[in-house]
């Protein structure tokens, strides 16, 4: 356990989920999360900036709370080390991020409940019944809040990872064009927990791809594609 470059549990690429749409279709992501994606407008940055109010009459500044955060390599123990809540990571462009949520420190297979190996952003939900987080080559994370904000956009990266629909990534029908090796991966996930029932749906894909990202999923999740383009 721990060695990085290992295929996630609960995204496996080159297998697609099958009937997981019927079964959570129209339902809402709980994690409320949203950010930047690094090339983007900043989620946290936006929020630092409405946190200061210019008040001349007392030549004071009102200071947005700073968000707890964490570095990209390390195991940290939730409750001590970090809080539960969403976590955020970005700019990994040479695929050795990897993250896993554990719930014990004995390193066995039973004990994971999530990885993933990432390019680009990756939005993780640390639970309160998780204990341990894994993180290894990873840029440093960053907390997340409910009801962060973004300016979502209509063209995205095709290896940029997760992206928050509404505050990332505005809802709509995207395209991909151009893959070639069927290593293109994408898929629509209701949250951030990264187990098998938070996919709403997902495919690789040899070709053109076509995909319809709702106002109610979470995130948008592709590796190894070209860039998407919302046409819809």
């Amino acid at each position: 356990m721990g060695m990085k470059g290992r295929i996630a549990l609960g995204a496996v690429v080159g297998v697609v989920v099958i009937g997981v749409v019927s079964a959570n279709a129209g339902h809402n992501g709980d994690s409320g999360t949203s950010g930047g994606t690094g090339k983007g407008s900043s989620a946290s940055a936006e929020r630092e900036a409405r946190g200061r109010k210019d008040t001349k009459d007392t030549g004071k500044a009102e200071v947005a709370e700073k968000k707890a955060a964490f570095a990209g390599d390390g195991h940290f123990q939730v409750g001590s080390d970090i809080r539960p809540g969403t976590y955020r990571t970005t700019g990994n462009s040479d695929g050795m991020c990897y993250w896993e949520r554990a719930k014990d420190a004995s390193g066995e297979m039973d004990s994971l409940l999530a990885n993933d190996n990432v390019t680009g952003t990756s939005y993780v939900t640390v639970k309160a019944t998780d204990k341990l987080f894994k993180s290894s080559d990873c840029h440093a994370w960053e907390a997340v809040g409910e009801k962060a904000k973004g300016s979502p956009a209509a063209r995205i990266s095709g290896d940029g990872g997760m992206f928050a629909v509404g505050a990332d990534i505005a809802p709509g029908t995207y395209k991909s064009t151009g893959n070639t090796d069927d290593s293109c991966y994408w898929e629509r996930t209701k949250d951030a927990e990264h187990g098998v029932e938070s996919i709403l749906a997902n495919d690789n894909v040899n070709g053109t791809a076509v995909v319809r990202i709702s106002a109610s999923d979470a995130y948008f999740k592709t590796t190894g594609c070209k860039d998407w383009k919302k046409t819809g």
